[in-house]
């Protein structure tokens, strides 16, 4: 078939790969236009178009699709340029730009999204992170038909991943990631063939993923001792989890912690021991056992290696 791809991060890039394995035709790229990165903060491209450029696939990166909105022109650039592609179906993995109307109805079988979430739980954008963070047993990938609305569209196709208490949002990740690719290209080969049965969102479960914010960073300690860890695990990478700790004077970020069980029998905060198995502290509901920590500017640490430069006041 031939298809518009249209994403910018490392998930989406391996969904333009697999279509491009699986013998699609891709004749135009839409990504985010380059953000500075870096020490030096210079213009960087995103992994979607250094693989589309990888391939010699042409790309373009309006700022807005918005005909009517603030970059008019870079909407009528991306318009001439998918009309000159004449997709069949457009396909949308973490872009990042809202789709209007003429987008959606542009291409013969219009948009289909990959979306890191079983729809309708997790709309929004940051469905891998609050999966975790609300201590889902699974989660996977949806392929939608998009529509107008924010993660409202019919689902197509489902694939479920599990998720497990080893997981964190980098590792979960990168298993939708893959997900992603898979059903993707699944789907395609069904909607080819006339196999795929749109089904509406039911009404019941849908929940929204907020965007994450810095500051829901600095861990509250009246929260339970197990929220806590799951918070910890659903912010690796960004924004991380951060601390205060006696003797420092600037939060430390925690990689990893475990809930024990049992009352802290200390208020909330209380610092309750120090061993080369980790640093206890007392919660809301039970004992957080933090594990690895990270000081500003300094490398992440198992509590083995932390507490060598570190002497609680």
């Amino acid at each position: 078939m031939r298809v518009v791809f249209s994403g910018t991060p490392e998930f989406a890039r391996l969904a333009l790969d697999a279509l491009i394995a699986a013998g699609h035709q891709v004749p135009l790229v839409l990504t985010q236009p380059d953000r500075p990165s870096g020490r030096g903060m210079k213009l960087r491209p995103g992994p979607v178009k250094e693989a589309a450029l990888a391939h010699g696939i042409p790309v373009a990166q309006p700022r807005s699709l918005r005909l009517d909105g603030r970059h008019p022109e870079d909407a009528a650039m991306a318009r001439d340029a998918l009309l000159k592609a004449a997709p069949q179906v457009m396909v949308v993995a973490a872009y990042g730009l809202i789709l209007p109307e003429w987008v959606l109805t542009l291409p013969q079988y219009g948009c289909l999204n990959i979306h890191a979430s079983l729809l309708p739980r997790w709309r929004g954008a940051a469905p891998i992170q609050r999966a975790i963070e609300a201590g889902d047993s699974r989660t996977g990938v949806t392929i939608m038909q998009m529509d107008e609305g924010l993660d409202t569209g019919d689902m197509l196709l489902e694939c479920v991943v599990p998720i497990t208490e080893a997981h964190t949002a980098a590792t979960l990740h990168d298993e939708l990631a893959q997900a992603g690719a898979g059903a993707i290209v699944e789907a395609l080969a069904r909607l080819e063939r006339g196999g795929l049965q749109p089904r509406p969102q039911p009404d019941a479960g849908v929940t929204y993923a907020a965007k994450l914010e810095k500051s829901e960073a600095a861990l509250d300690f009246t929260r339970p001792a197990a929220e806590l860890a799951r918070r910890v695990r659903a912010f690796d990478p960004v924004p991380g989890a951060t601390m205060m700790l006696p003797g420092l004077d600037q939060p430390v970020k925690v990689w990893s912690a475990l809930a024990l069980p049992g009352p802290a029998a200390a208020p909330a905060g209380s610092l309750l021991g120090v061993s080369p198995e980790g640093v206890d502290l007392a919660t809301g509901d039970g004992v957080l056992r933090v594990l690895v920590l990270q000081k500003a500017g300094g490398k992440r640490q198992p509590v083995s290696a932390f507490v060598q430069g570190w002497s609680p006041a």
